[in-house]
């Protein structure tokens, strides 16, 4: 059995088990994705203490919304589970974004403003995913959550004002401007993206 039958063959017996409700195969499939569902939830909630608290209530709507996932559709049994746990973590961790950061959308209509995108490289094109995410965190929770659904997620600004309850000239103003402070960041840090010419 090569590694990627092998792989699926867990993948698939760790499901059924927690379908039936078998506590082992709860705590292991917890523990095998419990450190990618937190990458995930600590890019949007402001502290560690606050992610745990998220991947836990994201992990409980795993297992009570279990049988909505079919591996029999899936070629790639664990890549898929992954997408569709990433999609709980993602929306867990933004009901917990608005239920915390309640005033982070609060500005007036003279504040939002509909940029267009610029068609030419940035040099946020050049930063490595990690030096990114350690970038993303310094920003402010708006801009933050925006950008991550937006840059990372890859949710359309309809998708987004939908999800954070904005209107869709406040997700791209804040996008704007979430990609302004993160140019700012690296100009402070002389980030090696910014070596040669560029503006």
């Amino acid at each position: 059995m090569s590694h990627l039958d092998h792989t699926r063959e867990r993948c698939i017996a760790l499901l059924a088990g927690c379908r039936r409700a078998q506590r082992e195969s709860q705590r292991q499939l917890y523990s095998l994705y419990y450190g990618y569902a937190l990458s995930i939830c600590l890019r949007y909630v402001r502290d560690r203490e606050q992610a745990m608290e998220t991947v836990n209530d994201g992990f409980l709507k795993i297992f009570r919304d279990l049988h909505r996932f079919d591996e029999s559709q899936h070629q790639d049994v664990e890549g898929s589970f992954r997408g569709w746990l990433k999609r709980i973590m993602v929306h867990t961790a933004i009901d917990h974004f608005r239920t915390t950061e309640k005033h982070a959308f609060q500005q007036g209509l003279e504040e939002v403003v509909v940029s267009h995108p610029d068609a030419s490289g940035s040099p946020l094109d050049s930063l490595s995913y990690e030096e990114l995410l350690q970038l993303i965190y310094l920003l402010p929770p708006a801009y933050r959550a925006v950008f991550n659904l937006y840059a990372l997620d890859g949710f359309t600004h309809e998708e987004i004002a939908e999800q954070l309850k904005i209107s869709v000239g406040t997700s791209k103003s804040n996008l704007f401007k979430a990609r302004g402070h993160l140019k700012d960041l690296l100009k402070k840090t002389k980030h090696h993206a910014y070596a040669g010419n560029v503006g």
